[in-house]
């Protein structure tokens, strides 16, 4: 079972690398790519008696858990990488992700968006970042190892602004219901005869100051 999944890993991987890499696919489209290669080779070589891969197979609370400790792995990162360009966005992907998590649990959120980014955005981003400070370690000059650095370095880049657009996604439905919410009560205030400016009852009772 673990070296189905080490392979199907392995296989997801080479798919986002192909895709971003190779072809300079973009971020979002690259990880959707290898979350698919990563799935369908999981299909392949499960049989019939092996639950095939969902995921929401695994409860939320233990994904928020093992989020937290990536995140945390990211926030130890920071001190590792030698590059202060790659630190400042590793240090805005441990903020937005802190943010993302805290947001998925406080509301309890157990959609396509918040079940993609806890399985399989962020541990790619943790896989990356720990790739990125291996080689950084190795002080490698070859023409492969700094085409690999640049383009490990622009990936942290868009993986910073891509955290961002999850985290506003997440907060969208929430924002809808707080306008509908502030429409019902601006229509209550004036139903109940208060002026919205001052607040000052019509029939003179009680003006507030």
């Amino acid at each position: 079972m673990k070296n189905k999944e080490i392979v199907s890993g392995v296989v997801g991987a080479s798919f986002f690398a192909i895709g971003y890499l190779g072809l300079s696919v973009a971020i979002i489209p690259s990880l959707v790519i290898g979350a698919g290669a990563y799935v369908a080779s999981e299909l392949i070589m499960g049989d019939s008696k092996e639950k095939k891969y969902d995921f929401k197979e695994e409860s939320l609370s233990k994904k928020i858990d093992s989020a937290k400790k990536s995140n945390k792995h990211i926030s130890d990162m920071i001190k590792e990488i030698e590059d202060e360009t790659v630190k400042k966005y590793l240090k805005n992907i441990n903020s937005t992700t802190n943010k993302i998590i805290n947001t998925i649990e406080k509301n309890n959120i157990n959609n396509s968006t918040s079940n993609k980014f806890l399985d399989y955005y962020l541990p790619v981003c943790v896989n990356i970042i720990d790739r990125y400070d291996e080689i950084e370690n190795q002080e490698l000059t070859s023409k492969d190892s700094k085409k690999f650095m640049k383009n490990s370095a622009k990936m942290v880049e868009e993986t910073s602004l891509a955290f961002r657009k999850i985290l506003n996604s997440l907060y969208q439905n929430d924002i809808e219901n707080n306008e509908a919410e502030m429409k019902v009560y601006n229509q209550m205030l004036k139903s109940d005869g208060y002026n919205s400016n001052d607040l000052v009852v019509k029939d003179g009772d009680d003006s507030n100051e």
